[in-house]
């Protein structure tokens, strides 16, 4: 899998998902989310995201650092981030491509209970348009 995600990748979707896996509320970012994903060959991973309309959620999410895939995961090394608590943490994720859609799940505690969250991105073509 590790070839296959290089590349730059637009979100489309970004979900907090209940136990069955259904959307809960409008999501972290709004409901209309957009951000980027850039995957390296060198190993360097680079992901911004945004709110599209202003809400009571954060205004921007980004970070960057080193990555590899081990298994149906992916591994995300933060050196920097908007989230200072970040910085220096390993984050897996679950990762499932199907053609142009690769789709990442993860677990995160929010208000000190976990939650599943679900980002669908979609490779990106030159100048910025997905496919």
């Amino acid at each position: 899998m590790t070839h296959d995600l290089v590349g730059v990748w637009r979100l489309q979707a970004f979900h907090d998902v209940d136990e069955a896996g259904r959307p809960v509320g409008e999501g972290p970012l709004g409901t209309a989310p957009d951000g980027m994903l850039v995957y390296t060959a060198g190993g360097h991973v680079s992901v911004s995201m945004m709110p599209t309309t202003p809400g009571p959620g954060p205004s921007y999410m980004g970070y960057a650092g080193d990555w590899r895939a081990v298994g149906g995961k992916v591994v995300h090394r933060i050196r920097i981030s908007s989230r200072a608590d970040w910085i220096g943490t390993e984050q897996s994720r679950d990762a499932e491509l199907n053609g142009d859609v690769l789709t990442v799940r993860a677990t995160r505690e929010v208000d000190a209970r976990p939650q599943r969250r679900v980002l669908v991105w979609r490779r990106a073509e030159r100048g910025g348009r997905t496919r």
